[in-house]
């Protein structure tokens, strides 16, 4: 809410109440840890990687995490969960 008084403008803020009781928030435990494995190609830049590239490397379970451009070249960076 904005208030002007006076010609001089002050703010009023209404926070809401809390909720009783306070809600409790739950507890995530983790009993392994995610172990990644990761592939890199690397093209010019001129080029890219084709859809049957692409698709070959998603069927054998990689994902693409990052693309990056270096120079003249581009770094592809995939990843996939170690088995």
């Amino acid at each position: 809410m904005l208030v002007i008084e006076g010609g001089i403008m002050s703010r009023r803020f209404n926070f809401p109440t809390p909720p009783s009781p306070t809600p409790i928030t739950p507890m995530v435990y983790v009993k392994d840890k995610t172990m990644w494995q990761y592939k890199v190609l690397t093209r010019d830049a001129a080029q890219s990687l084709s859809e049957e590239e692409l698709n070959t490397l998603g069927n054998e379970g990689w994902e693409l995490a990052a693309v990056l451009p270096h120079g003249g070249a581009a770094h592809f960076v995939f990843k996939r969960t170690k088995d």
